[in-house]
């Protein structure tokens, strides 16, 4: 990966970071009851969110390619 790969890496890092924290900073009482619903979900429930959410980030890359 090149000088360019990694930037373009570290930038993809800190959107993450980024859109992780504006839930809890804008909104943390939603932000806490949320992750209070999901500690009760099954593990099923948080896989299918995961896959769901790894299929969306995925097919925005594929087309934005």
């Amino acid at each position: 990966m090149g000088e360019n790969g990694w930037t373009i890496f570290w930038t993809a890092v800190s959107l993450v970071f980024i859109l992780e924290g504006v839930l809890p900073f804008v909104y943390p009482r939603l932000w806490r009851r949320m992750m209070l619903e999901a500690l009760q979900l099954p593990e099923n429930g948080l896989r299918m969110m995961g896959l769901t959410s790894l299929l969306i980030g995925t097919l925005i890359i594929l087309l934005l390619g």
